[in-house]
């Protein structure tokens, strides 16, 4: 695990080693262990790494070359399968000088060429320099566990695991994206290829990038499956994932430095844990979360569950109930992400993080689970629709009509139902592909349109995922957009740049690809039936967690961001998106800023995610486009509080 960089020059000028120490500099939190740099004897291509050490401690140092130093890789992440294909290599005559499971990626390419990226079982970027062509290939896993940023120009092509080590470079601008504000707006991320930044993007999950003789050529090499298994019965499924939570939690827990797990207590989380302890001759250890204060603090309050599955399994458990300090937190929080988010988990993601990195390096989540086995509200959308539509037009009329009119908010158990049926009313005549848009977007795209102050190019990146996936079967066809979209770009983004800003490896098991192969293939009636979300998942693990926590009521792994908004940040929130602030940054219309805030003020609509989405938006603009430090930044936040 650490961070990898570097430059390919299409011009006659050597790539300076200079330049990559300072991108290394600026990702010093990924790799505090060690750093590397190799540049080729024509100073054409130079690749760099900083360290993390988990696999190898002692002889895992980057760049690593082979025995005629024709090949060279950087590497991060991990690759779980490294053992098995190290034994058929050097059953093939290859000899290793390290015990590092980046060394394998090495051989593989030189047996198997671009091709070896399919034996791969991990998360992982790599970029790896082949002197005998030339030829620099970079990579990304299939689900983008991992993320790379790309620079292009007509002098180079630069790479970086983090955008803001690209903009250490000489001629790399420091420029928004405009277009993508709108996607920001839209969806509370930026959709990879794009990023928040003008001339950067994001390499697409499963991609491999190649540069040779100044010829550039970017293309996919997986793809989410739309093939659904009609034939099997629910207890061979139910066999199925038994064996295929089990395995991929056992190749994952592959590790040379104490690892742990987080804990909520819900069905993903607790999964990993128990299939954890069942592989660990020792007590695993379990990190879980806890807000101090009123209401909306203990609606996300997990810890008497994630207590519950510790006591159950043995663990060494760890608890910590925090009023964390949001106002200083996001400035630093938003640097670590490169680009802002409007899913508040960013900041418990940090935060537990933060309390386990105390005591282990590496980690196990639950991240993925909902995608993968139907465990998201909106994958019910489908099911109440059939319902709703049993009634006659009128009584539906009346009960949108009324539904309109009910408060929206979220900071209490009253509030949130209403808030849920308001939605999904409003929805319900929707196609599907549509409700599914509805049930996921920030803001609508026409409210986008009135806020923002012009844009050029319209992207749909929700549109383009649907044009792709399947429509075999309407759950797995929203599974495959999910894996397009908010999977990498949103949840994976910030689960890696949270958990390394602490100098910790997350692994997320349930995101296995032969698991997420596995669960592209069962049919939407078995994952949810009659209204249970994930049922073959809570059916496959019936005798292994007990039905207090697999039938609770689902919570997300995010803050009690409502109610802070009308709280403790309120006097930010007012001062971020004031009249002066939103005309002076000359992205939004103050009027229609105004409006939306108003709106939400007065319970008339949840504006959160809308409003701490354009929050962050001016918080990482004060930092990346105002160069602004984030101390300096997080200074100037608190003294509104004052």
């Amino acid at each position: 695990m650490c961070g990898i960089h570097g430059i390919y020059r299409f011009d006659d000028e050597r790539v300076s080693p200079e330049q990559l120490s300072t991108m290394g500099d600026v990702t010093r939190h990924r790799g505090p262990d060690d750093e590397g740099a190799h540049v080729d004897a024509s100073g054409r291509c130079g690749i760099a790494m900083r360290r993390l050490s988990i696999i190898d401690l002692a002889g895992g140092h980057q760049p690593i070359s082979n025995a005629d130093d024709s090949l060279w890789i950087v590497c991060n992440g991990e690759i779980y399968n490294f053992r098995e294909l190290r034994g058929e290599l050097v059953a093939r005559g290859y000899r290793f000088k390290t015990g590092s499971d980046s060394e394998v990626l090495l051989h593989l390419y030189d047996a198997f060429g671009d091709d070896f990226v399919h034996r791969l079982d991990g998360m992982f970027d790599f970029a790896l320099w082949d002197a005998r062509r030339g030829r620099l290939l970079i990579g990304r896993d299939a689900l983008g566990v991992k993320p790379l940023y790309m620079h292009r120009s007509a002098k180079m092509l630069a790479f970086a695991t983090e955008a803001k080590a690209l903009l250490a470079l000489p001629g790399v601008p420091r420029e928004l994206d405009r277009d993508a504000v709108a996607d920001y707006l839209h969806l509370g991320y930026v959709a990879a290829p794009h990023s928040m930044f003008a001339g950067i993007r994001k390499l697409p999950p499963a991609t491999l990038l190649a540069v040779e003789n100044g010829e550039v050529r970017e293309w996919r090499y997986w793809r989410l499956p739309s093939r659904v298994e009609r034939g099997v019965d629910e207890a061979e499924w139910v066999a199925r994932i038994r064996a295929g939570l089990d395995a991929a939690v056992e190749r994952q827990m592959v590790s040379d430095v104490p690892i742990g797990a987080f804990l909520s207590g819900g069905v993903d989380s607790s999964a990993v844990v128990a299939f954890m302890a069942k592989h660990s001759g020792q007590p695993i250890r379990t990190y879980a979360i806890g807000f101090e204060g009123g209401e909306a603090e203990r609606l996300y309050n997990e810890l008497p569950y994630a207590r519950r599955v510790a006591e159950l399994f043995g663990t060494e458990h760890h608890e910590i109930v925090v009023k964390p300090d949001v106002v200083g937190l996001l400035p630093k929080l938003l640097w670590h992400m490169d680009e802002p988010v409007a899913d508040s988990a960013f900041i418990t993601t940090y935060l537990v993080s933060e309390f386990a990195r105390r005591d282990v390096k590496v980690i196990l989540s639950g991240v993925g689970g909902d995608e993968l086995f139907g465990g998201y509200r909106r994958y019910l959308g489908g099911h109440y629709v059939k319902k709703l539509q049993r009634l006659p037009r009128w009584s539906r009329d009346l009960m949108s009509r009324t539904a309109s009119l009910l408060p929206a908010d979220r900071h209490s158990k009253l509030l949130n139902t209403m808030r849920l049926a308001r939605g999904f009313l409003a929805s319900a005549e929707m196609s599907a592909d549509e409700r599914y848009r509805h049930y996921l977007q920030v803001l609508d795209r026409d409210v986008v349109a009135e806020l923002m102050t012009g844009h050029g190019a319209d992207r749909d990146a929700l549109a383009a995922a649907f044009t792709s996936a399947g429509d075999d079967d309407p759950l797995n066809r929203m599974f495959a957009v999910d894996a397009e979209t908010q999977l990498p770009d949103d949840l994976l983004l910030l689960t890696d740049k949270m958990s390394m800003a602490v100098s910790l490896e997350c692994r997320v098991p349930l995101l296995d690809r032969a698991l997420v192969e596995l669960a592209a293939a069962i049919p939407e009636s078995l994952k949810v039936r009659d209204g249970r979300l994930k049922h073959l998942m809570k059916a496959a693990l019936a005798d292994v967690l007990p039905a207090d926590i697999l039938d609770r009521k689902k919570r997300g792994f995010g803050t009690p961001m409502g109610a802070w908004l009308k709280r403790e940040l309120a006097p930010v929130l007012h001062r971020l998106l004031a009249t002066d602030v939103v005309r002076d940054r000359g992205l939004f219309d103050p009027k229609a800023v105004a409006r939306l805030v108003a709106d939400h003020d007065a319970a008339r609509i949840d504006g959160t995610d809308a409003l701490l989405a354009m929050m962050n938006l001016e918080i990482w603009s004060r930092m990346y486009l105002d160069r602004r430090s984030p101390d300096e930044v997080a200074a100037e936040l608190k003294g509104f509080l004052r």
